[in-house]
């Protein structure tokens, strides 16, 4: 069937609702796990948002790239919408620093007027995390190269530097893990363990969704699935590490060095 148009009118699809039913139990299955030390839901929940990731992604890129539908003004609505993506993630991390800046400006008496609260003992800012700062910002440039690669059609750089990338995303992840581990303090210690490792906490999330991201590119690099001008599949991903680049700074210099 061939269309008259350019737009992409997409197939009726399951994935949507597999992914807001794993969103669901993982939430719902956490809670219990919390409450009950039940986890089955929630890996139950885990599970499934695996699999409708595959499977959804598996779609996109048959569509992107066999099936040719992702004209250029199709390809024009991708960028906005990540875009806006992006935009929201901002306003997401903007509430966390609202409520860290809300308390560490004027702490109350409760914290006994003083910032970090009294009997909390903070992390070294220039130890672990500025390794991790290091990295994160190597990362970034491995990616902006792996993008010029790209642009200019040399493959096999872009494949070294793009699988670097990943390497300093694992690696950023494991030293983070790490400090988790040794920190002094808790989610439970005050509103200072409470903003620490929810902000950061999330940034690692979204650390490990974009070396996902990576790491389906380079799978997608490796099968020649991109090309010097049919290739935004990996810049969505780049733009949403280069995101990720920028709210860790904002947390190392706010958090993690003023903070303490």
């Amino acid at each position: 069937m061939t269309h008259q148009h350019p737009y992409h009118l997409v197939d009726q699809s399951p994935w949507p609702l597999t992914g807001a039913t794993s969103g669901l139990m993982m939430t719902s299955g956490l809670i219990l796990w919390f409450h009950t030390n039940t986890n089955l839901l929630f890996i139950l929940g885990t599970i499934l948002l695996t699999l409708t990731t595959i499977n959804w992604w598996r779609d996109v890129i048959r569509e992107a790239t066999f099936q040719g539908y992702h004209t250029l003004p199709v390809n024009k609505g991708l960028r906005y919408g990540m875009l806006l993506f992006i935009t929201s993630e901002v306003c997401f991390f903007f509430a966390f620093f609202w409520a860290f800046f809300h308390s560490s400006l004027a702490p109350t008496i409760e914290l006994g007027v003083s910032w970090p609260p009294t009997g909390i003992e903070p992390i070294n800012p220039f130890l672990v995390p500025l390794l991790n700062t290091a990295v994160l910002l190597s990362s970034g440039v491995t990616v902006t190269w792996a993008h010029h690669s790209i642009l200019s059609g040399n493959r096999k750089e872009a494949i070294q530097a793009l699988t670097l990338t990943v390497f300093l995303g694992l690696y950023f992840s494991a030293l983070q893990a790490w400090e988790y581990f040794d920190s002094p303090f808790t989610i439970a210690d005050s509103v200072y363990g409470s903003t620490f490792f929810v902000a950061t906490g999330f940034h690692g999330l979204h650390v490990l969704i974009g070396t996902t991201f990576l790491i389906v590119c380079l799978a997608r690099l490796i099968t020649f699935h991109f090309s010097n001008n049919h290739h935004f599949g990996f810049e969505a991903a780049a733009w949403y590490w280069h995101f990720v680049d920028v709210v860790w700074l904002f947390l190392y210099i706010c958090i993690y060095w003023w903070g303490s």
